[in-house]
């Protein structure tokens, strides 16, 4: 389980105006909330929360948050960024309960070559690079690790594949793919250079761009 020390001290103004000066003194605002607690509105010096982000994977860490001389262990459940600028605007912060199962993204970590890539040239295809998992605050793992050596042409590894912490699940769908070795893809022949086209044969016109793909659904 990975961890990492915070501090904050408690915000007793609220509102825009108390946020925006906590953000030009250097702070971002934020909020602990928890089971049993009144929400708490806090600050946290900007410069080592962004360090941390840049160590730690966010959703799958244990911020161990001091505040006025106590520890609240917490997990950061939505940090919030300028759009443009990129610097962070809010952070929330769950407090854990000992014995209380939270819900996490764990990051999947590809251990190893598969056989199928060094022996047939295939090519390993990542579907899943985390997986949404129910556990105690205290078997939280850093990661999840898989390996791949064995995975031969054609063979996949599942979610319900995984090697989760005792009294983990698995929230996505057991059948869900994490990763699979695909077949290379057969080399096109080109016809040698000056030789006239197939009779009959009709020839494309280079694409110069990609065409522009169909819109998709939006969230």
């Amino acid at each position: 389980m990975a961890t990492a020390n915070l501090a904050a001290k408690p915000r007793t103004t609220g509102g825009k105006g108390a946020a925006r000066k906590s953000r030009q003194a250097g702070e971002v605002p934020a909020v602990i909330y928890g089971h049993g607690r009144e929400p708490q509105s806090l600050s946290i010096v900007a410069r080592d929360l962004d360090k941390l982000l840049t160590q730690v994977p966010a959703e799958s860490t244990v911020f161990e948050l001091a505040i006025d001389g106590k520890t609240a262990r917490t997990l950061i459940r939505e940090i919030q960024r300028h759009p443009f600028k990129r610097h962070l605007v809010h952070v929330d912060f769950q407090e854990l309960v000992a014995g209380e199962k939270v819900t996490v993204n764990v990051p999947i970590r590809f251990v190893g070559i598969p056989e199928g890539v060094r022996v047939g040239g295939g090519v390993l295809e990542e579907v899943l690079h985390q997986v949404h998992v129910r556990v105690d605050p205290s078997s939280i793992p850093d990661h999840v690790s898989v390996d791949i050596n064995n995975l031969t042409i054609g063979h996949s590894i599942h979610v319900r594949d995984l090697k989760l912490p005792e009294g983990a699940v698995a929230l996505d769908d057991a059948s869900a793919t994490v990763c699979v070795v695909a077949a290379p893809k057969a080399a096109e022949e080109t016809p040698a250079a000056g030789a006239a086209p197939a009779e009959g044969a009709v020839a494309e016109p280079e694409l110069i761009r990609k065409p522009k793909p169909e819109e998709g659904e939006t969230k």
